[in-house]
């Protein structure tokens, strides 16, 4: 189906789910955004590729574009829609399932231009949206997904791991396990592996197809065990059946890291600056020992 009527499909769908004449879902020079309050939101694209030849992408992960867009004045019928159903009004949990399920369409409209290239599309969803849903998690965006003439095995779910949800592990392991069954693919993110007996557990526990780690936080981490930490993980990961990836890597010494370390994936803009075939002899050429 053309972009085009993809937009006023999910327009459509918008305005009945919501009883408002509002249309969120824009399309500029093939390119979609969506507007959300007083921000205009849109993608970017970030290769995952494979660390130890980094010209071969395996998927692409999906970040927010954000910018401030001017407030539409909302129509009288829509004002007295939100009077007459006040009651019922979205609280924070709801503004972030909606907020989530828009960006995640946004992405998927996106996306389907490099289809193409036969990868798995990579996006994250807030873990209080998946506390918020209690149940069928994934079915909206399943629809989303076949409405795009796609599968969800070609979709990984991301979910960042924080500490501040740790007594709602249980039932954020659910919530995955429901978008597992739906066919998506699951990842866990976690900023900086700070409490290993924790962090393993839950990768034992859910057995993600992939586990992320992000180089610029461990840039900022003076440890002396590092090297250790990061084998330690990659290997309870690879037990798991899952793979490894190195996000966000800026500079050469945190693909020597990644590389080193036995990651198996990686993602950031220190690839980004070479064509495939220099990255083919830059980076595929490079010794490096690895352990652990």
């Amino acid at each position: 189906m053309p972009l085009q009527n993809l937009v006023e499909y999910f327009n459509d769908r918008f305005r009945q789910e919501h009883r408002s004449s509002f249309r969120p879902f824009i399309l500029e020079e093939e390119t979609i955004s969506a507007l959300f309050g007083q921000i205009k939101i849109g993608s970017v694209f970030s290769p995952i590729r494979l660390a130890p030849r980094p010209a071969e992408i395996i998927g692409h992960a999906a970040k927010l574009k954000v910018s401030t867009h001017e407030v539409q004045y909302l129509y009288s019928d829509e004002i007295e829609n939100l009077l007459s159903n006040h009651a019922h009004q979205a609280n924070d949990f709801e503004s972030i399932i909606n907020f989530d399920r828009l960006s995640r369409t946004v992405h998927m409209l996106n996306y389907l231009p490099i289809t193409h290239l036969q990868g798995s599309l990579f996006v994250e969803v807030d873990p209080r949206h998946i506390l918020g849903v209690k149940q069928d998690h994934g079915a909206y965006f399943e629809e989303v997904i076949a409405q795009c003439g796609l599968e969800t095995k070609n979709v990984v779910i991301i979910m960042a791991v924080n500490s501040q949800y740790a007594r709602h592990f249980q039932e954020l392991v659910t919530g995955l396990d429901n978008y597992r069954h739906r066919g998506y693919q699951i990842a866990l993110k976690f900023d900086y592996v700070a409490q290993e007996s924790q962090s393993f557990d839950l990768i034992t526990k859910l057995s993600p197809n992939y586990v992320s780690l992000s180089a610029r936080q461990l840039e900022q981490v003076r440890d002396s065990n590092i090297f250790e930490k990061l084998s330690g993980l990659r290997e309870r990961v690879t037990l798991a059946g899952g793979q490894s990836i190195l996000q966000q890597i800026d500079q050469k010494k945190s693909d020597q890291l990644a590389r080193n370390a036995g990651f198996d994936l990686v993602q950031g803009s220190y690839y980004e600056r070479y064509s495939a075939p220099v990255l083919r002899t830059q980076l595929s050429g490079i010794e490096v020992s690895v352990s652990g």
